[in-house]
C-alpha cells in the first residue's frame, strides 16, 4: 500500500505547477493512495494513479486537470482502486481493447492475399522456373481451397491438418513441402504484423504429433517400389532391348546407370562426355542438390552413339535432350512407366506371371531398376 500522502485541497492542486527538474514533477493529493498530479514543462497537468501489480509499477491516466476536478480525480481513482483490488489491471486492460479496436479497423488478410505479397519477392530467389511454378502451384492446389479465403490470424492447427491429411500418406513428398511453404507464408503474416502466436504449420511440437514421421513414409514408400528379381533380370534386359523407341532406349539407360527416372530424361548433350565415357549431372537436378558423376560403362556409350540426334530450327533454344519426345521435348514421367508396362503385358499375355517383384509380387516398375542393381 503506497504512503499516504498529505490531502490537498483544490486551491492547494490548482497553484501545483512543474518544479523545473526533470521531464516530469509528479504531486502527490492525498485522499486515495497512489493519486497524483503530473506536471509537464510546457504546463500541462493530469492525473495520474500509481500502483503496482506483483513486482510490476504502473501508472493509469485519469484525464487532464481542470478538465477533471480534484473530487473527480479521487472517485475514478478510488473505483479503479478498487478494481485493483479485485485483481483486474487497469493498464493492462486498456492496452488489450486497443489492440482489440486497432485489429477491428485493420484490413483483414486472407491466406491468398499473404500467399500473393510472400511470393511477390521470394520467387526472385530461385532460379529454376519450375521450382517456382511448383511452389504456388502446391499451394494453389491444395491450400488455397481450404485456407484461401481464412484471415491468416483465424488460421488454426486443425485447418493445416484439413489440408494435409488427405495426401499426407499418399503424396508424402508433396504433403511435407507444402506443409513448409504454408508455414513460411504464415511466417510472413507474423513477421508484417497480420497475426500472432505460434505459427500452426510449425512441424516440431506442433504438426509433429498428429502426423505420421514424413522421412518415414518416404523411406517405407522407397523401400516398397517393385522391382525386377535379380534373377529374371538377364531375361527382362534382352525383352527391352527387343523393342523400339526413345522411351524404350531412356529405360535402357536408367537400367545400366541405376539413375533416376527425372535425371535420365532431364539429360542433355552437353552433360555426356563420349569420349571420355562420362555423364555430369549438374547440382539443379539432382535430388540431393549436389553434382553427380557417372562413369558409363561401354554398353551405353554404344548405346548413346546410336541414337538420333534432334535436329533444332534456328532460334529454337530448348534444351538438347538426349531422349526427346515427338515434338522436342523432355519425355514425360510416364513414358518410361508406360514401356515397363508393356513388357509386364507383353509376358502376361502369353501365360507367364510378368517381371514381378520378389517380395510383393507386384508389377515392377522404372524406380525398382535401382533395387535391381543394389541387390546386384
Amino acid at each position: 500500500m503506497p504512503k499516504l500522502a498529505k490531502t490537498l485541497s483544490e486551491v492547494e492542486v490548482r497553484r501545483l505547477r512543474y518544479d523545473g527538474t526533470g521531464r516530469r514533477t509528479l504531486h502527490a493529493v492525498g485522499g486515495i493512495p497512489g493519486l497524483a498530479l503530473q506536471c509537464i514543462p510546457s504546463g500541462g497537468r493530469m492525473w495520474v494513479l500509481r500502483y503496482a501489480v506483483g513486482k510490476l509499477r504502473r501508472e493509469l491516466a485519469l484525464g487532464s486537470y481542470p478538465a477533471v476536478t480534484l473530487a473527480e480525480a479521487r472517485t475514478l481513482a478510488g473505483a479503479e482502486r478498487g478494481r485493483i483490488a479485485q485483481g483486474v489491471d487497469p493498464v493492462a486492460e486498456r492496452a488489450a481493447a486497443r489492440e482489440e479496436a486497432q485489429r477491428e479497423v485493420a484490413p483483414v488478410v486472407t491466406f491468398s492475399m499473404a500467399v500473393d505479397e510472400y511470393l511477390a519477392f521470394k520467387l526472385s530467389e530461385f532460379r529454376n522456373e519450375k521450382h517456382k511454378a511448383q511452389w504456388r502451384s502446391t499451394l494453389d492446389n491444395y491450400a488455397k481451397p481450404v485456407l484461401g479465403d481464412m484471415a491468416v490470424d483465424q488460421i488454426t492447427n486443425a485447418d493445416v491438418l484439413k489440408v494435409l491429411q488427405p495426401i499426407w500418406t499418399t503424396k508424402t513428398e508433396t504433403a511435407s513441402r507444402l506443409r513448409g511453404r504454408i508455414e513460411a507464408v504464415l511466417d510472413w503474416a507474423t513477421s508484417a504484423g497480420h497475426r500472432q502466436g505460434v505459427n500452426p504449420a510449425t512441424w516440431r511440437g506442433n504438426l509433429a504429433p498428429l502426423l505420421p514421421s514424413a522421412a518415414k513414409l518416404k523411406a517405407q514408400s522407397a523401400a516398397h517400389q517393385p522391382a525386377v528379381a535379380l534373377d529374371d533380370m538377364p531375361q527382362w534386359f534382352s525383352a527391352l532391348r527387343k523393342r523400339d523407341g526413345m522411351s524404350t532406349r531412356a529405360l535402357e539407360f536408367a537400367a545400366l546407370t541405376a539413375a533416376r527416372s527425372g535425371e535420365v530424361r532431364g539429360a542433355t548433350w552437353p552433360e555426356i562426355d563420349l569420349d571420355k565415357a562420362v555423364w555430369t549431372i549438374p547440382a539443379k537436378r539432382m535430388k540431393a542438390g549436389r553434382a553427380h558423376t557417372v562413369a558409363l560403362s561401354e554398353a551405353v556409350v554404344r548405346l548413346l552413339r546410336l541414337l538420333p540426334r534432334l535436329k533444332r530450327e534456328p532460334g529454337d533454344d530448348r534444351p538438347d535432350y538426349v531422349f526427346w519426345a515427338p515434338r522436342g521435348g523432355m519425355l514425360s514421367d510416364m513414358s518410361l512407366s508406360a514401356v515397363m508396362r508393356r513388357l509386364n503385358e507383353v509376358e502376361t499375355k502369353a501365360g507367364r506371371p510378368g517381371w514381378l517383384d520378389s517380395v510383393s509380387g507386384r508389377p515392377a516398375v522404372p524406380h525398382g531398376l535401382r533395387s535391381t542393381f543394389r541387390d546386384w
